[in-house]
């Protein structure tokens, strides 16, 4: 069973980056997609970026992109998030999860995904 571990959150000011890590505790040979989602109180979660484990493919959410980057590890089991030039509106939970599904379909839903770690906060003040 895939156990996912993140760390790096923080509390930094707008313009200021954080580096997410998310280790998986086994190997994620099995899984196929690894994603980060993230979830505001009062707000539903949403996903922010998926990595395919597979051939690296990297899709983005617009109101990151040019500001996040993934990357992966794989003898680390490691997946990043690289979060530059943060703004209060990035502040959120943020979430690692992985799925062994092959298929596109439903990448930036969270139902989709069965492995979850337990979350590492993001505060960015303005």
């Amino acid at each position: 069973q895939v156990q996912l571990v993140e760390s790096g959150g923080g509390s930094v000011q707008a313009g200021g980056a954080l580096r997410l890590s998310c280790v998986a505790t086994v190997s994620t040979y099995n899984m196929n997609w690894m994603a980060w989602f993230r979830q505001a109180p009062g707000k539903e979660r949403e996903g922010v970026v998926v990595i395919g484990l597979r051939d690296s493919v990297q899709l983005y959410t617009d109101s990151v992109k040019g500001r996040f980057t993934i990357s992966q590890d794989n003898a680390k089991n490691t997946v990043y998030l690289q979060m530059n030039s943060l703004k209060p509106e990035d502040s959120a939970m943020y979430y690692c999860a992985a799925r062994a599904d092959l298929r596109f379909g439903g990448l930036w839903e969270a139902a989709k995904y069965t492995h979850w770690g337990q979350g590492t906060q993001v505060t960015v003040s303005s």
